[in-house]
């Protein structure tokens, strides 16, 4: 991540483009960090912020720890082998997730996977 030190995990925002509306909305999220990856998940079941990826891929990474904004392309994980890799690290690296009365073969078949590689630099904020 071109010396972005990420925490493991944290919260962060994320900025889509609607795919409907085509206008800007912003979203918080946990992310975790997988093989020095970027990945946002969460619970199975249906996500307005997924369907809006799909459609614009292009995103803006708002990060609190460190402080700052980090443009993003987001690609869904569909491979099940790479889904169950990221949801055994997320489930160790997250309490949170793990504390959810969902399986792993769950999280699996039914969460929303995205990988975020960056494609500009991290711009820090002010303060």
């Amino acid at each position: 991540m071109d010396g972005l030190a990420l925490p493991p995990t944290g919260t962060c925002e994320l900025s889509t483009i609607g795919r409907r509306s085509g206008r800007a909305g912003r979203i918080e999220l946990w992310y975790v960090v997988v093989d020095g990856t970027i990945v946002l998940t969460g619970t199975p079941g249906a996500r307005h912020w997924l369907a809006n990826l799909r459609r614009h891929p292009r995103a803006v990474l708002h990060l609190l720890e460190p402080a700052g904004d980090l443009d993003v392309v987001a690609q869904e994980v569909t491979d099940s082998a790479i889904r169950r890799r990221i949801a055994i690290q997320a489930r160790r690296i997250q309490p949170w997730y793990a504390a959810q009365p969902y399986s792993i073969d769950g999280w699996v078949r039914g969460s929303q996977m995205v990988t975020l590689t960056p494609s500009g630099p991290f711009v820090r904020a002010p303060g």
